[in-house]
């Protein structure tokens, strides 16, 4: 609107921008988020977190948690017999999930347990030298783990939650602890004379709990701020709600933690070398047997591009199931390719019935079929032989065909 002033006379000219394209919805647009952002500020996550969910607080034995495992090793109320409900409160996910990741907490303890009595398997310390402050893991042992002379099976699980002794938290809880742990194989193997050593490449660190930081004090001047300041630091606030927000949405630590690493022991791979050098090399077996599970047969290629020449030497096969090794971003020689091509099977899921020969992604180890089994390639070896690892006789004959890979 302009005004101008002629001859003692006053006009008002009143001019009419036309809308810009776009810029009526981006106006809507950005008042919404203000809406939005200004309905949050108004929120008290912290009381909507107390009046929806119950506390964090969960029982510490299967007893308390009402839950025991039957004579077919399945988990189930002690109470309904039921098996177990993730979703034990409706609309509750955080809550269900860290229940869930509580009762994992103690079937890790109880999986222990079971590999020291029922399969006589002695808890070693890594590092071997750890000093009574420092960090540290373990390995399970058989007795003779270091004396047999004949043969070892070593066991390497995947990544994630699982510890010794664990093939898949999952399958423990929802199935059955033979689908779930590596029990069937120790037993099995201990029949037929077998030494035998179960790794724990996913316990690499000391998790602690951060010291929170002090809360600063507001400066007297603050009110003075320029504004562009204060938006700033209003739109820093926002942010800080809508995390929060997430926070209460998705299942996340309640404090912040710091991870300590196991010296030595401080990933999967690192892990792996560690014990082979430690231990897998130092033992009296002649013949070594390996099945790596995911993420297991990734850490025993890195292995073997550590110690190539020492694994060729010791190790006569390795039944991978499901492994995500990569020859290409690993870097693996093209030794070690033959090698794998010779001495490994990589029972991978596919619908084709049991050991079928699967398309290979890559020119190393050849993969088959483990026949759709619901519990993917370790049910299906432990279906297909109860323990499937090659005897030596066989390596020289039969590795090239499917029937490589037979009972103990």
């Amino acid at each position: 609107m302009l005004a101008n002033c002629y001859f003692g006379y006053s006009f008002v000219v009143v001019i009419t921008m036309a809308q810009i394209p776009g810029q009526e919805n981006k106006e809507k647009t950005t008042a919404l988020k203000g809406e939005q952002l200004d309905l949050l500020s108004r929120i008290d996550l912290d009381e909507l977190m107390k009046k929806d969910e119950p506390p964090l607080n969960f029982p510490k034995t299967l007893e308390e948690f009402e839950y025991a495992f039957n004579e077919q090793g399945r988990l189930r109320h002690t109470t309904t017999g039921e098996a177990y409900v993730f979703n034990a409160r409706e609309d509750l996910h955080r809550w269900n999930q860290k229940r869930y990741e509580a009762l994992g907490e103690i079937i890790t303890h109880y999986v222990y347990q079971l590999l020291e009595t029922k399969c006589n398997l002695t808890k070693e310390i890594v590092p071997v030298d750890a000093t009574e402050e420092e960090p540290k893991s373990f390995i399970y042992l058989s007795a003779d783990a270091m004396s047999n002379p004949a043969k070892l099976l070593v066991l390497i699980q995947g990544c994630g939650v699982v510890r010794a002794g664990q093939w898949a938290r999952r399958l423990i809880i929802n199935q059955d602890l033979d689908s779930g742990t590596q029990i069937p194989f120790i037993t099995r193997a201990q029949e037929e004379g077998y030494s035998v050593m179960v790794l724990n490449p996913n316990e690499n660190h000391l998790e602690v709990e951060r010291p929170a930081k002090p809360t600063p004090l507001l400066s007297p001047e603050a009110s003075d701020e320029p504004a562009e300041k204060r938006e700033r630091k209003d739109d820093r606030e926002s942010k800080k709600k809508r995390d929060f927000y997430e926070k209460y949405r998705n299942p996340q630590k309640e404090s912040e933690t710091e991870q300590i690493p196991i010296r030595e022991n401080g990933s999967p791979e690192e892990h792996v070398l560690y014990v082979w050098d430690h231990f897998v090399s130092k033992a009296a077996a002649r013949n070594v047997f390996v099945v790596a599970h995911s993420y297991g047969g990734l850490s025993l290629v890195e292995l073997m591009i550590q110690r190539e020449a020492q694994v060729k030497n010791r190790v006569c096969a390795v039944a991978m199931t499901d492994s995500i090794h990569n020859i290409w971003h690993q870097d693996a020689n093209k030794s070690i390719q033959e090698w794998l091509q010779q001495h490994c099977r990589n029972w991978v899921s596919s619908p084709e019935p049991l050991d079928t020969p699967v398309e290979p992604m890559l020119s190393d180890c050849p993969r088959v079929s483990a026949a759709g089994q619901e519990n993917g390639p370790i049910q299906a070896i432990i279906k297909r032989t109860t323990l499937v690892i090659p005897t030596a006789s066989d390596l020289v004959d039969s590795l090239n065909t499917n029937a490589s890979f037979v009972n103990v």
